[in-house]
């Protein structure tokens, strides 16, 4: 198998262009000056409380944000190309969103296969027959990328519900600027800091067309959210209020329908737009789950009706599934005319049968993925699994292949971190987050994700990764200073 790609360096050893000035910092440095900086880099994440919560160790505690103090770099005339194809992706994705919950003209057209929308988990028969604004469902997205040994960058899955990661994204710049001063001071690297005002700008322009002045709110389930830290973080950087389910109430004022408003001290306040960090399930007990505490009665009536705006809409995540995800590159086709600007990994789907068969002759050279499952649960990568679990494994797909994928075992490029021993490269993927609304915004690289495990493939948090500031590196005129 071949060698990894290495982001800071090329086959040589040599620093690959962009990266000249932090590999020449960090030759310059002893290792105990790494470390220190390093351990100044976790205190500021203590100190300022920057956290998640893991809830596999069946404690669901709080834990200071896993952070390597080494950036991740890309070159930005590549990341202009990866850009694009983001921006391409997302616009395609939304129009295939939009027509399901509508004509269905790519079903018709038989493009995309009627049953497998039939089977979908995420399909909400409930959202049939809306028109958000701008025709756009998944205003907030994450896509996740990985590079293969040859440098070539792949969209490995793409997040679509409620993807989180992004208040990482600006405070690891934050703590990464106080670890590299004199980096930042000799080189042109892209802002991040931009993308709570253009968040808030999207979210407002979502507002009923009556509405001068929207009034928006995060929707969050609660402190014990594993994301609760990010939600708190985004609604006070856009000057948004935070709200649980049990802070709204819909009523009627019996000319426009159903509005949201919400309790305040004062009396009912009205809500225009929703940021909602809560699963479609939840939303709407009277709609969906009966039981849900969460959610807000009424609360889909009153979007139906246009009087409250939901990001991302109910119902975005018919495309956020894996086997879905097969078909993206015949959606950008179908709906823009385009070949697709950033490759798919090659993707076997196991509900057919040639497909199927070819999965099960080689599990131990594939990695296996449920559907519907997120931070990297259910996956089972075949040259490191055991002949009991390929063998259940087997017996998962023969009961339910609808539910699963396999890709080739990719050898995801690595990054030089900070570990005990020293500087050792480990895998890390890349997820960049995509504003969709009238225009499109992409963030300038993204959260890098990086395996702390040595010669672990898994990245998220919620099983031992950790994560990286990512450089957008300008060789040409720059972005000037900040």
């Amino acid at each position: 198998m071949p060698e990894p790609w290495d982001e800071l360096v090329d086959s040589e050893g040599l620093p690959r262009p962009a990266a000249d000035e932090l590999y020449a910092v960090i030759n310059s440095l002893e290792l105990d000056e790494l470390r220190s900086r390093q351990a100044a880099a976790t205190a500021d994440i203590l100190t300022q409380g920057i956290t998640f919560t893991v809830y596999s160790d069946g404690r669901g505690i709080d834990r200071a944000w896993p952070f390597d103090v080494i950036p991740r770099i890309i070159e930005a005339t590549e990341w202009a190309r990866i850009e694009r194809g983001l921006v391409q992706r997302l616009v395609a994705l939304n129009r295939f969103i939009d027509d399901l919950y509508n004509d269905q003209r790519i079903v018709a057209d038989g493009v995309f296969p009627a049953d497998l929308l039939a089977d979908s988990a995420n399909f909400r028969p409930e959202c049939t027959g809306v028109h958000p604004r701008f025709g756009v469902w998944a205003h907030i997205s994450g896509s996740d990328l990985v590079r293969d040994s040859d440098g070539t960058m792949y969209v490995l899955e793409d997040n679509l519900r409620v993807p989180s990661g992004v208040s990482y994204v600006l405070e690891n710049r934050a703590v990464c600027k106080r670890a590299f001063p004199e980096v930042f001071a000799r080189q042109s690297i892209a802002p991040v800091d931009s993308y709570t005002e253009e968040l808030a700008k999207l979210l407002r322009s979502l507002a009923p067309d009556d509405v001068a002045t929207p009034s928006v709110a995060v929707l969050t389930p609660g402190i014990f959210n594993s994301a609760y830290f990010e939600h708190s973080f985004l609604a006070q950087r856009m000057g948004a209020t935070l709200v649980e389910g049990g802070d709204l109430v819909v009523t009627s004022d019996g000319s426009s329908g159903d509005r949201v408003f919400m309790r305040t001290i004062d009396g009912l306040e009205p809500v225009d737009v929703i940021y909602r960090r809560i699963d479609d399930m939840f939303l709407d007990p009277e709609v969906f789950n009966p039981e849900s505490m969460l959610g807000v009665p009424g609360l889909m009536r009153a979007w139906k009706s246009g009087r409250v705006a939901i990001a991302n809409a109910p119902g975005a995540g018919v495309a956020d599934d894996k086997v879905v995800y097969a078909w993206v590159p015949d959606v950008i086709r179908y709906y823009l005319g385009e070949e697709p600007q950033i490759d798919n990994v090659p993707t076997y789907r196991c509900l057919y049968d040639d497909e199927r068969t070819f999965v099960l002759d080689n599990l131990r050279e594939l990695v296996l993925k449920p559907a519907n499952e997120s931070g990297g649960y259910g996956i089972l990568i075949g040259n490191r699994a055991s002949d009991k679990e390929l063998a259940a494994a087997a017996e998962a797909v023969r009961n339910d292949p609808r539910n699963w994928v396999a890709q080739p075992i990719l050898q995801l490029s690595t990054a030089p971190t900070l570990v005990e021993d020293g500087l050792e490269p480990r895998h890390v993927d890349l997820r960049p987050f995509i504003l969709t609304g009238e225009t499109s915004y992409v963030t300038a690289g993204g959260l890098t994700r990086v395996a702390l495990p040595k010669d672990s493939l898994i990245v998220n948090s919620s099983q031992g990764g950790g994560s990286k500031d990512t450089w957008i590196v300008d060789l040409g005129a720059g972005w000037g200073t900040y």
